[in-house]
């Protein structure tokens, strides 16, 4: 997949100090999700030829040039390729945050990017709402996809996985519980008249550095082998494990700002993250059941005992979910929440163990 330069949005955070050196190879581009949002992503190239790619999901209200997004992707450069990118509504990328549900395309987008610039194998790691999108991208967006009912095992083909997601059926299994969308509920989505459901995707051959949508792409032979965005292992910091969280008084704020005229102006102001008025519909996949259908890829779950947003009751609902052996468990002590807390020690952990979870993938 082709991009085109990324023009300077204006809008992004100043770091203080001299911006250090470009490295060789690396590059900026505009990226467009499959319903048409320009995404905003950066590259390095890392240690050179043959090394994977980490692609970096932040969390709700940062961006490619956030500090913590930036000291992470140094760090991860050290032993991969990295791409960094704005979710939609952030930074310089165009549309407005859907926190968490079209999310999944964005990250598709720079997913598909990694691999066009000849990365063969590919991880993504993703911090609080970046966390819980990449375990739906883990989900929807899998290897050798075809539809068929043959993929992994027998199992539920992505065609099934898109359908109940899209339908928003699977309610019952997904984790939701009894805090599912009521009249409270947070005003995100697009709605039925916004851009088309969340459905499959693969590569358009157009030179606009973009991915198309298509509702046959993964039908029986449908997609060419490499042509699926998908993640060959998959890193989840303190994500949350279901919707509509209000247990903490940090969520109980995030939920202000989401769901509220003035929370959006605030947000929009002073947090600098433009958010969608609309209610989700359908109520997209949760991360509890997204995660059996990320197998046999490798899934890290990492979370901190100091989290302040989401209890150690979510981490281990997401370990719990996975097959028997189908995700590894980080309890991080002192560890507080999302990027802005991890230490240079934890990221090198996680990129190391991504590192190697892929290092046995055919590139």
């Amino acid at each position: 997949m082709s991009s085109i330069p990324m023009a300077s949005s204006g809008s992004r955070d100043t770091v203080p100090g001299p911006a250090a050196p470009a490295q060789p190879g690396s590059r900026t581009a505009l990226l467009r999700a499959a319903d048409g949002v320009p995404i905003e992503a950066a590259y390095v190239p890392g240690p050179g030829p043959g090394a994977p790619a980490i692609v970096v999901a932040h969390g709700f209200t940062g961006a490619l040039e956030r500090p913590a997004i930036r000291r992470a992707a140094a760090v991860f450069a050290q032993r991969a390729g990295v791409v960094t990118f704005s979710f939609r509504g952030h930074g310089g990328s165009g549309g407005r945050s859907t926190v968490g549900d079209r999310e999944v395309l964005d990250l598709a987008a720079a997913v598909a990017w990694a691999r066009s610039l000849g990365h063969g194998r590919v991880a993504t790691v993703g911090f609080s709402m970046g966390g819980s999108v990449v375990l739906r991208h883990g989900a929807l967006y899998r290897g050798g996809a075809r539809g068929d009912g043959r993929e992994r095992g027998g199992r539920e083909g992505r065609t099934g996985a898109y359908g109940n997601a899209v339908a928003g059926r699977g309610a019952g299994a997904g984790g939701w519980g009894t805090e599912g969308p009521g009249a409270d509920g947070p005003a995100l989505g697009l709605g039925a008249d916004g851009p088309g459901a969340d459905g499959p995707v693969a590569l358009g051959s157009g030179t606009d550095g973009s991915v198309a949508l298509g509702a046959d792409a993964l039908g029986a032979g449908a997609v060419p082998t490499g042509t699926v965005p998908y993640a060959d292992a998959v890193v989840s910091v303190s994500s949350p494990a279901r919707w509509y969280y209000r247990g903490t008084a940090p969520m109980r704020r995030l939920h202000w700002v989401v769901e509220r005229r003035t929370g959006r102006a605030v947000s929009r102001l002073v947090l600098k993250t433009r958010i969608h008025h609309r209610r989700w519909n359908p109520v997209p996949l949760s991360p509890t059941a997204a995660v059996p259908l990320i197998a046999p890829a490798p899934l890290l779950i990492v979370h901190g005992t100091q989290d302040g947003y989401f209890p150690l009751d979510h981490p281990h609902a997401l370990a719990a979910a996975a097959e028997p052996g189908g995700a590894e468990l980080w309890l991080e002590e002192d560890f507080g929440h999302a990027e802005n807390a991890a230490s240079d020690g934890l990221l090198e952990r996680i990129a190391t163990w991504a590192a190697e979870a892929v290092s046995g993938c055919s590139p």
